[in-house]
Protein backbone atom coordinates (compact mmCIF):
# COMPACT_ATOMS: atom_id res chain seq x y z
CA UNK A 1 0.00 0.00 0.00
CA UNK A 2 1.50 3.31 -1.10
CA UNK A 3 2.04 6.04 1.46
CA UNK A 4 -0.21 9.04 1.10
CA UNK A 5 0.02 12.70 2.03
CA UNK A 6 1.27 13.32 5.59
CA UNK A 7 2.61 9.77 6.02
CA UNK A 8 4.85 10.13 2.99
CA UNK A 9 6.10 13.50 4.21
CA UNK A 10 6.97 12.09 7.65
CA UNK A 11 8.90 9.19 6.12
CA UNK A 12 10.82 11.57 3.87
CA UNK A 13 11.70 13.83 6.79
CA UNK A 14 12.90 10.90 8.90
CA UNK A 15 15.02 9.65 6.01
CA UNK A 16 16.48 13.13 5.58
CA UNK A 17 17.38 13.39 9.28
CA UNK A 18 19.01 9.94 9.25
CA UNK A 19 20.98 10.78 6.11
CA UNK A 20 22.18 14.10 7.54
CA UNK A 21 23.22 12.39 10.76
CA UNK A 22 25.20 9.76 8.88
CA UNK A 23 26.93 12.39 6.77
CA UNK A 24 27.81 14.43 9.86
CA UNK A 25 29.32 11.39 11.53
CA UNK A 26 31.32 10.46 8.43
CA UNK A 27 32.51 13.99 7.76
CA UNK A 28 34.92 14.08 10.73
CA UNK A 29 37.09 11.08 9.76
CA UNK A 30 36.83 12.03 6.08
CA UNK A 31 38.01 15.58 6.80
CA UNK A 32 40.89 14.25 8.92
CA UNK A 33 41.89 11.85 6.11
CA UNK A 34 41.61 14.60 3.51
CA UNK A 35 43.80 16.96 5.55
CA UNK A 36 46.47 14.33 6.09
CA UNK A 37 46.58 13.37 2.41
CA UNK A 38 46.57 16.90 1.01
CA UNK A 39 48.12 18.93 3.83
CA UNK A 40 44.97 21.07 3.85
CA UNK A 41 44.64 23.19 6.97
CA UNK A 42 48.35 22.84 7.74
CA UNK A 43 48.16 19.17 8.71
CA UNK A 44 51.57 17.55 8.24
CA UNK A 45 52.55 14.20 6.82
CA UNK A 46 54.17 11.23 8.55
CA UNK A 47 57.24 9.64 6.95
CA UNK A 48 58.66 6.16 7.54
CA UNK A 49 62.22 7.43 7.23
CA UNK A 50 64.50 10.20 6.05
CA UNK A 51 64.32 11.76 2.60
CA UNK A 52 66.51 10.26 -0.13
CA UNK A 53 67.13 13.70 -1.62
CA UNK A 54 68.75 16.71 0.01
CA UNK A 55 68.84 20.03 -1.84
CA UNK A 56 71.32 22.88 -1.50
CA UNK A 57 68.39 25.23 -0.97
CA UNK A 58 67.56 25.99 2.65
CA UNK A 59 64.35 26.84 4.47
CA UNK A 60 63.68 28.31 7.91
CA UNK A 61 61.53 26.38 10.37
CA UNK A 62 60.09 28.26 13.34
CA UNK A 63 58.66 26.61 16.43
CA UNK A 64 55.61 27.72 18.37
CA UNK A 65 53.93 26.37 21.52
CA UNK A 66 50.62 26.97 23.25
CA UNK A 67 48.26 25.13 25.59
CA UNK A 68 44.59 25.05 26.37
CA UNK A 69 43.34 27.45 29.02
CA UNK A 70 43.75 26.17 32.59
CA UNK A 71 46.17 23.42 31.53
CA UNK A 72 48.73 23.42 34.34
CA UNK A 73 51.84 22.47 32.37
CA UNK A 74 54.48 24.91 31.22
CA UNK A 75 55.24 24.25 27.55
CA UNK A 76 57.70 25.94 25.19
CA UNK A 77 60.08 25.25 22.29
CA UNK A 78 63.73 24.81 23.26
CA UNK A 79 64.79 26.59 20.07
CA UNK A 80 62.78 29.30 18.33
CA UNK A 81 63.89 28.54 14.79
CA UNK A 82 66.42 26.68 12.67
CA UNK A 83 67.58 26.83 9.08
CA UNK A 84 67.90 23.46 7.36
CA UNK A 85 68.51 22.19 3.86
CA UNK A 86 65.34 21.05 2.12
CA UNK A 87 65.22 17.27 2.36
CA UNK A 88 67.69 17.11 5.25
CA UNK A 89 66.57 15.68 8.60
CA UNK A 90 65.93 18.19 11.35
CA UNK A 91 65.74 17.53 15.09
CA UNK A 92 64.03 19.97 17.44
CA UNK A 93 62.93 19.82 21.07
CA UNK A 94 60.03 21.14 23.10
CA UNK A 95 60.16 21.44 26.88
CA UNK A 96 57.29 20.58 29.20
CA UNK A 97 57.12 21.02 32.96
CA UNK A 98 54.50 19.92 35.47
CA UNK A 99 54.64 22.35 38.43
CA UNK A 100 51.74 20.72 40.26
CA UNK A 101 51.64 18.05 42.98
CA UNK A 102 49.81 15.51 40.81
CA UNK A 103 50.55 13.56 37.63
CA UNK A 104 48.99 15.11 34.53
CA UNK A 105 48.47 13.60 31.08
CA UNK A 106 48.51 15.64 27.90
CA UNK A 107 48.15 15.21 24.15
CA UNK A 108 49.55 17.61 21.57
CA UNK A 109 47.79 18.68 18.40
CA UNK A 110 49.78 20.37 15.65
CA UNK A 111 49.77 22.17 12.35
CA UNK A 112 52.08 24.18 10.14
CA UNK A 113 51.75 27.56 8.47
CA UNK A 114 51.52 28.58 5.75
CA UNK A 115 48.92 25.90 5.09
CA UNK A 116 50.33 25.30 1.62
CA UNK A 117 53.44 23.82 3.27
CA UNK A 118 51.51 21.19 5.21
CA UNK A 119 51.73 18.56 2.48
CA UNK A 120 55.52 18.91 2.37
CA UNK A 121 56.36 18.91 6.08
CA UNK A 122 57.09 15.30 6.98
CA UNK A 123 57.47 14.06 10.56
CA UNK A 124 59.57 10.96 11.10
CA UNK A 125 59.04 10.82 14.86
CA UNK A 126 57.23 13.11 17.27
CA UNK A 127 56.10 13.36 20.88
CA UNK A 128 52.71 14.29 19.45
CA UNK A 129 52.19 10.74 18.21
CA UNK A 130 51.52 9.53 21.76
CA UNK A 131 50.01 10.84 24.97
CA UNK A 132 52.45 12.24 27.52
CA UNK A 133 52.33 11.87 31.31
CA UNK A 134 54.40 14.08 33.60
CA UNK A 135 54.86 13.37 37.28
CA UNK A 136 54.70 16.17 39.89
CA UNK A 137 57.64 18.51 39.36
CA UNK A 138 58.86 16.62 36.28
CA UNK A 139 60.52 18.50 33.42
CA UNK A 140 61.22 16.84 30.07
CA UNK A 141 62.53 17.68 26.61
CA UNK A 142 60.46 16.05 23.88
CA UNK A 143 61.89 15.55 20.37
CA UNK A 144 60.41 15.94 16.93
CA UNK A 145 62.30 14.62 13.89
CA UNK A 146 61.27 15.94 10.49
CA UNK A 147 62.21 17.01 6.99
CA UNK A 148 60.77 19.27 4.32
CA UNK A 149 59.94 17.29 1.17
CA UNK A 150 62.08 18.48 -1.79
CA UNK A 151 58.95 18.49 -3.95
CA UNK A 152 58.02 21.76 -2.27
CA UNK A 153 60.35 23.61 -4.66
CA UNK A 154 58.33 22.53 -7.71
CA UNK A 155 54.88 23.06 -6.21
CA UNK A 156 52.86 25.99 -7.57
CA UNK A 157 52.43 27.55 -4.11
CA UNK A 158 55.12 25.77 -2.10
CA UNK A 159 58.01 27.12 -4.16
CA UNK A 160 57.35 30.58 -2.71
CA UNK A 161 57.57 29.39 0.91
CA UNK A 162 60.79 30.38 2.67
CA UNK A 163 59.67 30.03 6.29
CA UNK A 164 57.50 27.33 7.90
CA UNK A 165 56.08 27.61 11.41
CA UNK A 166 55.43 24.37 13.29
CA UNK A 167 52.87 24.89 16.06
CA UNK A 168 51.83 22.60 18.90
CA UNK A 169 48.96 22.98 21.33
CA UNK A 170 48.80 20.76 24.41
CA UNK A 171 45.49 19.64 25.87
CA UNK A 172 44.90 17.85 29.15
CA UNK A 173 43.49 14.35 28.82
CA UNK A 174 42.42 11.69 31.30
CA UNK A 175 45.24 9.85 33.03
CA UNK A 176 45.85 6.31 31.77
CA UNK A 177 44.32 3.73 34.07
CA UNK A 178 47.67 2.78 35.59
CA UNK A 179 48.25 6.31 36.82
CA UNK A 180 44.99 6.64 38.73
CA UNK A 181 46.64 5.36 41.90
CA UNK A 182 49.33 8.05 41.66
CA UNK A 183 46.73 10.76 41.42
CA UNK A 184 45.09 9.56 44.63
CA UNK A 185 48.37 9.19 46.49
CA UNK A 186 48.56 5.38 46.36
CA UNK A 187 52.24 4.39 46.25
CA UNK A 188 51.51 1.09 44.52
CA UNK A 189 51.82 2.90 41.21
CA UNK A 190 55.02 4.73 42.06
CA UNK A 191 57.19 2.59 39.77
CA UNK A 192 55.21 3.37 36.63
CA UNK A 193 57.23 5.15 33.97
CA UNK A 194 56.12 7.79 31.55
CA UNK A 195 56.43 7.78 27.79
CA UNK A 196 57.60 11.34 27.51
CA UNK A 197 60.40 10.61 25.06
CA UNK A 198 58.83 7.76 23.12
CA UNK A 199 57.37 9.80 20.32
Amino acid sequence: MALQGPQKTVVQLVALVVTMGALSWASVPFYDWFCRVTGFGGVTGVAAGASNTVLDQTITVRFDASKERDFAWEFKPVQREMEIQIGDTGLAFYEAYNPTDRPIAGQASYNVTPYSAGAFFEKIDCFCFTEQVLQPGERVEMPVTFFVDPEIVTDRDGKFVHTITLSYTFYEIDLPEGYAALDTGDNTGADLTTNQADG
